[in-house]
Formats: structure tokens, C-alpha cells, sequence
């Protein structure tokens, strides 16, 4: 059976995620790089709607497509989880890190967007669209206080799903945030993001339009 296919995007939040449990996860996918302007025809016509992270497995005659980044770090955890990030023992536990991991796709990330666009383009809704985004990272720095990760004295597919949007948070305003009442959490984002996982994570590839190579990805 050939490796599953990972089309991804570098600095894409949520290829990032997908490409940290990956490698959490010990699996093996042949990773091809792409940019957003130069979509490959090939990811479009097997995930029309044209956003990264997609994995493509083939099983003989079945192919199946999983084009959700959540999807995927589930997928590859559900195969291998070294580090029981799906606290295994503690299925309400998993059901709240689901729950939180939603509300940051569904309502940080659109606020983030706000505050980013806001600071970017020098809008005066700048400090309120920050404020509406502090909410969150509130509530992260209140769990942090009560235990050394997100969900408790043990990593979780949460602390790996939020990374790269709290680190995207953290980059709008870098001299408003290294001063901000977020100590807790500035550790904890520094510490994993100068994790060698994170280094691997990060680690560039040739574009895939451009080579025409894909390249082994997910061994640590």
C-alpha cells in the first residue's frame, strides 16, 4: 500500500497542526508543498474547496480524501499515540479538548483574522479587536495556572491543536504581547516553539509544482 499523500502549506496554521501530530504520531506520509496562489490540479480535483492540509490515502481500490486538519491530527493519533494525547482513560476529558479546540476554529480564529487585518492596515478597531481575542488567551492562562498544560499535567491534543494559532496571536503585536499578563502562557508557547517537534514541523520543502517530488515525511 503506498504512503498517504499530504498536500500542505508551510506557514498555514493549520497544515501545521496536521503536520505536528503526524509526527507525534510516528506515521509515515509523503508530503507535497504547495502555495496558495499555484494550487496543484490534482488537490483540487480530489478536495474541491481547495484549502491545506489534505491527506489522500489509497487501499487498493479505495481511496479515501480527509481534508479537515482536526480530521487528520485524529487520524494519525487514533493509529499511534505514544503520549496518550487522547487521554485514552479519560473519554470526557477527550470530549472537552474537542469542545475547545472547536471554539478556537470557530470563534478565535475569525477574531484573530479581525485583529490581525486591524494591526495590519492601522484600523482604529485595533486594541477592541485585540481585546475580543484576549477572552480566549484569558481562559488559556487560567488553565495554565492550574496545571502544566492545557488540559492538565499532561500534553493533549489540545496544547498541539492551539499552538499555531496562539503563536499567530502572539506575532500581531510582539512588544504589546512580551508584556501582556499572559506569563503562563508565553512559557508554555516558547518552550513549544523551540521543541525540536516544532523545528520538524517547520523544516521547507521544494515546492510541488516546481519539483515534482513529494518528500518522506513524519519519521522523528
Amino acid at each position: 500500500m503506498p504512503l498517504p499523500i499530504l498536500y500542505s502549506l508551510q506557514h498555514c496554521p493549520y497544515a501545521m497542526r496536521a503536520r505536528m501530530a503526524i509526527l507525534l504520531a510516528e506515521q509515515s506520509v509523503m508530503l507535497r508543498a504547495i502555495v496558495m496562489k499555484e494550487k496543484p490540479e490534482a488537490m483540487l480535483q480530489i478536495s474541491p474547496k481547495g484549502t491545506v492540509p489534505v491527506l489522500i490515502i489509497e487501499d487498493g481500490d479505495t481511496t479515501e480524501v480527509i481534508d479537515e486538519s482536526l480530521d487528520i491530527m485524529l487520524w494519525a493519533l487514533n493509529k499511534n499515540d505514544p503520549q496518550s494525547l487522547l487521554y485514552p482513560q479519560s473519554p470526557e476529558i477527550l470530549a472537552q479538548i474537542l469542545e475547545l479546540i472547536q471554539y478556537n476554529d470557530k470563534v478565535f480564529k475569525p477574531l484573530l483574522e479581525q485583529y490581525k487585518s486591524a494591526k495590519r492596515y492601522h484600523k482604529d478597531s485595533e486594541i477592541h479587536d485585540r481585546t475580543q481575542c484576549e477572552a480566549f488567551i484569558a481562559q488559556l492562562e487560567v488553565k495554565l495556572n492550574q496545571h502544566t498544560f492545557i488540559m492538565g499535567d499532561t500534553l493533549s491534543l489540545a496544547d498541539y491543536a492551539l499552538i499555531p494559532f496562539v503563536r499567530q496571536f502572539a506575532k500581531v503585536d510582539r512588544q504589546w504581547y512580551l508584556q501582556a499578563p499572559y506569563p503562563k502562557l508565553q512559557s508554555w508557547l516558547k518552550a513549544h516553539l523551540d521543541s525540536p517537534l516544532f523545528s520538524k514541523a517547520m523544516a521547507k520543502y521544494p515546492l510541488w509544482l516546481e519539483s515534482h517530488e513529494s518528500f518522506l515525511f513524519g519519521e522523528m
